[in-house]
């Protein structure tokens, strides 16, 4: 292949190398497929509806309850048969009644039953009920925003890997390069050969690091499609690398803001739900007043029915029941009790998870700012030391030292850089702030 030849394609290597990759998997696109494909999230939304229809279960002790019932008997027992013969007005004083005939009977029957008054406490059912949707509501929103956080995390992770290939593919260039100058200064008569020897043993291991590498992509891609639920990142697909941050974005910690986060205010509604199953407790010891009534329809094998009603009113109350309302009575306040401390456990906690992430973004910042300035430094001094060794004013281990500085000083740059931005999303996951960013429907999805 002709010289020409050569420096075209690689003229026309750069330019498809400067140009925008038109198909790379962006950040949102990862966030907006895991919250729809994440098997987490699709069982919380179906527990969603579950404690919906619960709400529906606990209205529904404001209707009736009615009934049917059809039913045929065939007897000679005197008292049954007598009975039969009343329901089909038939009956006669005339008759032997210590001998009835076979009788049969068809029954026919409506009846309806409705609560009146329960002094309160299905009204407390359905709190509960109520209660219990938002707190599963609450908890979707919670472990939507870790999940949102989790997949930024993973999508930074996949960079930083690619990021770690790249310095370990340049060291490895490096070395090569010396060792190719070291070969010709060698062979001058001007080096020792230990100098190649020793340059070939590092170009080894700096191909091992190179192997673990690539393989610490290949993880962190897999995390990221767990963490979306799919197979949608890939080594084709992702983009080069980030725009790096020229300002520190966290400034102050204002700790009042985990009030708005969705695991407090599950905590507190999960209170509130504790004390409406106390006060329900506590009712349990007043009656029931119950409206009653039975349409019916009885007749012998035939369509000759007779018709008869039944309506009235019945109070009932349990008088003793071996003290289970005093023992339900007892655990329920217990219960409340235990709520209200772990809704005080979780506001400290998530105060301390804010404070925790606020510190972890000023220090990775800090390490980002310092890493930043080295590496400067650091291929001025490889520059240097490389000129110095093919003048002969400098030794292999001078050259060395010079090459692992850099390549340290790279991977802590690229560690840096992407520790800060996972730590800014885990500073927005601590505030609940990553969720609303993407929870555009979040109030149609309130429990009615």
């Amino acid at each position: 292949m002709s010289i020409s030849c050569v420096a075209g394609a690689a003229i026309t290597l750069v330019l498809f190398s400067c140009l925008p990759c038109c198909c790379a998997l962006t950040l949102d696109e990862c966030i907006v497929t895991a919250l729809r494909n994440n098997p987490n999230v699709r069982a919380a939304t179906e527990r969603i509806q579950a404690a919906r229809a619960a709400i529906q279960e606990a209205q529904s002790a404001y209707y009736p309850m009615i009934g049917a019932s059809v039913g045929y008997a065939r007897t000679d027992n005197p008292p049954q048969a007598f009975m039969m013969l009343l329901g089909q007005r038939r009956a006669s004083l005339q008759s032997d009644f210590n001998n009835p005939p076979d009788t049969e009977n068809i029954a026919l029957s409506l009846g309806l039953k409705y609560c009146l008054y329960d002094f309160g406490r299905r009204g407390f059912e359905t709190d509960m009920a109520r209660s219990g949707a938002e707190i599963t509501r609450l908890v979707l929103l919670g472990l939507q925003n870790d999940l949102i956080h989790q997949v930024t995390q993973g999508y930074y992770s996949v960079l930083q890997a690619d990021a770690f290939v790249a310095v370990r593919e340049e060291t490895v260039q490096t070395l090569q390069e010396s060792l190719r100058v070291a070969n010709e200064l060698v062979e001058s008569g001007a080096a020792l050969k230990l100098d190649a020897l020793n340059l070939e043993v590092q170009i080894a291991q700096a191909k091992d690091e190179l192997i673990r590498s690539r393989n610490g992509v290949k993880l962190a891609l897999a995390a990221l499609n767990a963490a979306i639920g799919a197979n949608l990142a890939s080594a084709s697909n992702m983009p080069v690398k980030v725009g790096q941050p020229h300002a520190k974005q966290a400034e102050s910690n204002n700790l009042d803001v985990v009030q708005e986060r969705p695991e407090l205010q599950a905590a507190r509604k999960m209170e509130e739900m504790r004390q409406a199953a106390l006060a329900k407790a506590r009712r349990d010891y007043w009656p029931t007043i119950n409206a009653l009534g039975s349409a019916d329809w009885n007749s012998r094998v035939s369509f000759d029915f007779q018709h008869s009603y039944f309506v009235g009113l019945a109070a009932e109350v349990s008088l003793f029941d071996g003290f289970r309302r005093s023992a339900v009575i007892t655990a329920a306040a217990a219960q409340e009790r235990a709520a209200e401390a772990e809704a005080r456990r979780t506001a400290d906690n998530l105060r301390l998870d804010l404070t925790s992430a606020f510190l972890q973004t000023i220090e990775a910042w800090e390490r980002f700012e310092v890493a930043r300035k080295s590496i400067e430094s650091a291929d001025e001094a490889l520059r240097i030391t490389q000129q110095r060794y093919e003048e002969g004013a400098a030794d292999i281990p001078a050259l060395l030292t010079a090459q692992t500085g850099l390549t340290g000083s790279q991977a802590r740059n690229v560690a840096a850089l992407y520790d800060y931005l996972a730590a800014l999303s885990n500073l927005a996951r601590a505030r609940g702030e990553l969720i609303k960013r993407y929870d555009k429907d979040e109030e149609k999805g309130k429990t009615p």
